[in-house]
């Protein structure tokens, strides 16, 4: 079974992250429970957040002082959770991929943390988070070749040396979820704002979602939090 470590070094910098591991999942046509949760979230959230909420926020502010220990532009690569609450103010939806997709989505709306999920079947070998070397294979979400990697990115990388997620800010074509996805290895990451107990109930929150609507079963949880 999929292992998932942490290094030191990525501890140091104050990243905070649970890991999930979940089988049996049904990611398939179009659900209507689903449906219902994207109308209820999208009417609460069309209240909470704005341009100043977002700016203020500490959970976002965190993400931001991560990327500037690690000296990367936070204009490039911005955390996934305030590119995707910058999307919702600007559009005023929750954008329609998949079930699955758009549960974890909807919990990082939720919650301000970076939610990401990879299918257990494309990864090689364990998955550890660590910071990169620079020869790390990196081929981004919607890119059709590898782009060059710089070393001293905190990145979850598995073990054919691949990384599977950069920073927070971006996942991968190999592990991309899809309809014919059934078992997930999900990431929920915070920072130095967020405390054990937040980790702990955004996983509750994405795992009984999941449940709910998508089927499937918990196989292993990780949580980091020091």
């Amino acid at each position: 079974m999929l292992d998932f470590t942490v290094s030191h070094e990525v501890r140091s910098l104050g990243v905070r992250v649970a890991g999930l591991l979940m089988a049996g999942l049904n990611n398939g046509p179009d659900n209507p429970g689903v449906e219902d949760l994207r109308s209820e979230i999208t009417g609460r959230l069309k209240k909470e957040l704005t341009a100043q909420s977002i700016e203020s926020d500490r959970v976002l502010a965190g993400f931001r002082a991560l990327h500037d220990k690690v000296g990367r532009s936070n204009r490039r690569f911005p955390a996934a959770s305030e590119a995707l609450i910058n999307l919702f103010v600007k559009k005023g939806l929750i954008p329609k991929i998949s079930p699955v997709v758009d549960i974890y989505n909807m919990v990082s709306l939720e919650t301000r943390l970076s939610l990401g999920a990879h299918d257990t079947a494309k990864i090689h070998g364990n998955v550890e988070l660590r910071l990169t070397i620079g020869n790390e294979l990196f081929q981004p979400l919607g890119s059709t070749a590898p782009v060059p990697i710089g070393a001293g990115e905190y990145c979850y990388i598995d073990g054919s040396n691949e990384i599977l997620c950069r920073l927070e800010h971006k996942q991968v074509e190999k592990t991309k979820v899809t309809k014919e996805t059934c078992s997930c290895f999900f990431i929920i990451q915070g920072n130095a704002e967020t405390s054990i107990e937040v980790l702990k109930q955004s996983t509750k929150r994405l795992t009984g979602l999941l449940c709910e609507h998508c089927g499937g079963m918990v196989e292993k949880e990780w949580i980091f939090s020091y």
